[in-house]
């Protein structure tokens, strides 16, 4: 999908007035106008009941009938909500299982780094430096949260006065799923793919590195590196032929020609690119001055802070509502998602991450606000009854609500119908508490009522109802080639050929982990969260299927079988490009027989 803001020209060309075939709201966003349509769809401008400016992007018909396209775009939607940098333009809502998928990230108040360009020519080197160090950090935090952009280009490039802000991170995955794709439908840019990717192979987080060289080298010359032309023409050049860098300034070669390597692993890193930048400016530091752009760039982004104001809810009808009238729908933000925790290696310690909280009761009343958690002010409402969103720096805890006691009339009601029972001779008693639902058979108690010693089928033992915890069995070192598969049941656990009929965990040919046995499921543990069966039982985020991209070493997966069993996979590593056969490295903890068993400590 475009930028939030394409085009040029006035306040009347950037905020386009709603055509008869826009929708006016959207899940309670009241829209004020349309900011750009794209490949994937239309963007508009809302707002936040807190007045915050929003850009809602509605996904293509055509894609949100392609299931593939919707899994995926779940998934990416969850990964995106985990993203807080400070270059980067928070996913605050979304809905992916509606008719229209449709997500909203923080509006940014300037123009695309394609539009910039070409309104106003090749960028200053300093901005250049100031642009990618900015983009090099928003990638480090994307990539923190397993996400691959796969579409880094100037039009995903938005320029604020206070830095770049990267969008549509993880987007091009779900799009590269349909089968539109194939049918005259293209995603992304071929000026600034990676050779890996127009080569169809693995696509890693050195592809967007690759990206970034081209941008950089777009930035300084207004041109792509590897010139325009047909696709095909363009591809080839890509991954057979070196760039045009003649026109790029000298300060700027290095980072272009390293970010431009060939093979992925011959690309710098993050650390290495801001290294890089710092080297090349002018100054001691990066410093990133008010006036970072040239001039013409930040009157642009004073036009397009003059957003027009939202739009008004109508006045509440001073009489009944005429037959067939139907209010507009509920604000319905969607619950945020913890940031993920960045990859070792680079930047300040992390923060103290607060342990999972176990899962209790949801609260009666759920209308409260409470900050997000991580860098930045991304706005992230919560979910409860009325979807009531939710801002920083102003927590309020969930109203307790009081344990209600049956009352009089229920207790009157409880003895009059055991009495009644009870004279009528019936051998089963049901002693009903009003307000509770709870009941109890054959002379039994309440739950919470101590049995009496003397009843004939009490259990006073503790650990009656209890199994034990199951003992885990470790494996290390599992090389899983693709097209094999693994089943927890077995011991010792060896790959076995097969990558579908419905095993437990196959690594599938096609790039990926596949639970296929019936009711078999996996989950993917943020970045840095210790594995452990308890952590296993308790996180609900499955999936069926897990790209490798998303799994670096020492990324931890659960698995869930159909048979009873829960899995820990740790990644350990991959095949090097020239071995002869693809395989991944892990280390496998098994619990077997222990869903529903125990407490999972």
């Amino acid at each position: 999908m475009v930028g939030q803001q394409p085009g040029q020209g006035g306040v009347s060309e950037i905020f386009q007035p709603l055509a008869a075939d826009d929708p006016t709201t959207i899940a309670g966003y009241r829209l004020a106008a349309k900011l750009g349509a794209g490949g994937m769809g239309k963007v508009y401008l809302s707002y936040t009941p807190g007045g915050r400016p929003v850009a809602i992007k509605v996904i293509r018909p055509e894609f949100g009938e392609d299931p593939e396209f919707r899994r995926r775009f779940a998934q990416e939607v969850q990964s995106a909500q985990r993203v807080q940098g400070l270059f980067t333009a928070p996913v605050i809502d979304a809905d992916t299982d509606g008719a229209r998928p449709w997500l909203a990230t923080a509006y940014v108040p300037g123009p695309s780094l394609a539009d910039a360009v070409v309104a106003h020519g090749a960028l200053p080197v300093e901005t250049v430096l100031l642009l990618i160090a900015g983009m090099a950090e928003a990638l480090h935090v994307i990539h923190g949260a397993g996400i691959v952009h796969r579409d880094l280009k100037p039009s995903n490039v938005l320029l604020a006065v206070d830095g770049p802000r990267v969008i549509d991170f993880g987007i091009a995955y779900a799009a590269d799923a349909t089968a539109l794709t194939g049918s005259g439908v293209t995603i992304g840019t071929p000026s600034f793919m990676a050779p890996e990717q127009a080569a169809g192979r693995r696509v890693t987080p050195a592809t967007d590195i690759f990206a970034l060289g081209q941008v950089a080298a777009y930035a300084a010359t207004g041109s792509p590196a590897f010139g325009e032309g047909t696709s095909h023409g363009v591809l080839y050049r890509i991954v057979h032929e070196e760039p045009d860098l003649t026109r790029v300034p000298e300060r700027l070669k290095e980072l272009v020609t390293r970010c431009l390597a060939k093979e992925p692993e011959a690309r710098p890193s993050i650390a290495e690119i801001i290294t890089i930048c710092q080297s090349a400016n002018a100054e001691t530091v990066l410093r990133r001055p008010e006036d970072w752009l040239p001039g013409p760039i930040t009157a642009d982004i004073t036009v397009r802070a003059a957003a027009p104001a939202p739009v008004q809810p109508p006045p509440p009808p001073s009489s009944a509502p005429p037959a067939g009238y139907t209010p507009p729908a509920a604000y319905t933000p969607t619950t945020p998602v913890a940031p993920a925790t960045p990859p070792p290696g680079y930047g300040p310690p992390g923060t103290h991450q607060p342990s999972r909280p176990h899962p209790g009761p949801a609260p009666v009343q759920a209308h409260h606000y409470a900050p997000t958690q991580g860098p930045g002010h991304a706005y992230a409402p919560t979910q409860g009854p009325g979807r009531v969103p939710m801002y920083p720096g102003h927590p309020m805890p969930p109203v307790p609500q009081p344990a209600r006691s049956p009352g009089r009339k229920g207790l009157v009601i409880t003895l009059a119908a055991a009495l009644v029972l009870g004279v009528a001779g019936a051998g089963t008693v049901y002693v009903i508490s009003q307000g509770e639902g709870r009941q109890t058979e054959g002379g039994g108690s309440p739950e919470g009522t101590p049995r009496s010693n003397d009843s004939p089928d009490a259990d006073n033992s503790p650990t009656a109802d209890t199994k034990p915890e199951p003992k885990p069995t470790a494996y290390k070192s599992i090389n899983l080639t693709a097209g094999y598969h693994l089943t927890l049941g077995d011991d010792p656990v060896r790959p076995q050929q097969g990558e579908d009929g419905g095993y437990e965990l196959s690594y599938d040919t096609g790039g990926y982990l596949d639970a296929e046995g019936s009711e078999g499921s996996l989950v993917l543990l943020d970045a840095g969260q210790q594995g452990s069966l308890a952590a296993c039982r308790a996180d609900t985020r499955y999936t069926k299927e897990l790209y490798l991209e998303k799994l670096p070493k020492g990324r931890q997966v659960c698995v869930t079988t159909g048979t009873g069993h829960i899995g820990l996979v740790t990644v350990q590593g991959f095949s090097a490009e020239d071995a002869p056969s693809t395989y991944m490295t892990v280390d496998l903890t098994v619990w077997r027989n222990s869903v529903g068993s125990g407490s999972g400590s």
